[in-house]
């Protein structure tokens, strides 16, 4: 299994994935949340991104106000830059975003371990379908996506299973 928690495995991933690897390398991001834990989540560590597909971390942060500042101070000059704390499932949540050239940033923290956030949990499970299922699979996967279907409800529906994709998915976690 690829160990997500280091972004070394871009660089011998897709093209896509190399461009990330050296744009988050570029930033610095990683190093400078290194304190939050940060994870590269979503559908580009798995190849099944689309040309406006994000760059997503999860973050964990113990104190939303202290992370906003820190958020706010390393990358209000990026371009677009915006940030915002809300509550998401219940849980108090902030999260930043900015463009780059070739990607747009969204880090998102919770008072959660990063490795338990719900992105970071669906990628898991998704990783081991698309493992499991094969290349036609991921296929049909991002074939749904290009039709307007997030992630979960594509994985969700191509597996049968109704209700809530988003909840159902963490079903399937072993």
């Amino acid at each position: 299994m690829i160990n997500f928690k280091n972004i070394d495995y871009l660089k011998y991933g897709n093209n896509r994935q190399k461009e990330a690897y050296f744009e988050l390398k570029e930033l610095q991001i990683f190093e400078k949340l290194k304190a939050y834990n940060p994870i590269l989540s979503g559908t580009i560590p798995l190849g099944i991104d689309l040309p406006n597909s994000d760059l997503d971390i999860v973050c964990e942060c113990e104190n939303n106000d202290e992370f906003s500042d820190v958020l706010y101070r390393l990358f209000v000059d990026k371009n677009r830059f915006e940030i915002k704390t809300k509550v998401h499932q219940g849980i108090k949540s902030t999260v930043a975003k900015f463009e780059t050239v070739r990607f747009i940033v969204e880090i998102f923290g919770q008072n959660i371990p990063s490795d338990k956030q719900n992105a970071y949990r669906h990628m898991l499970i998704e990783y081991k379908i698309l493992k499991e299922k094969g290349p036609e699979f991921r296929s049909e996967i991002i074939k749904l996506k290009h039709q307007g279907l997030s992630t979960e409800a594509a994985f969700t529906q191509m597996l049968g299973i109704e209700g809530n994709p988003y909840d159902e998915l963490l079903k399937l976690e072993e």
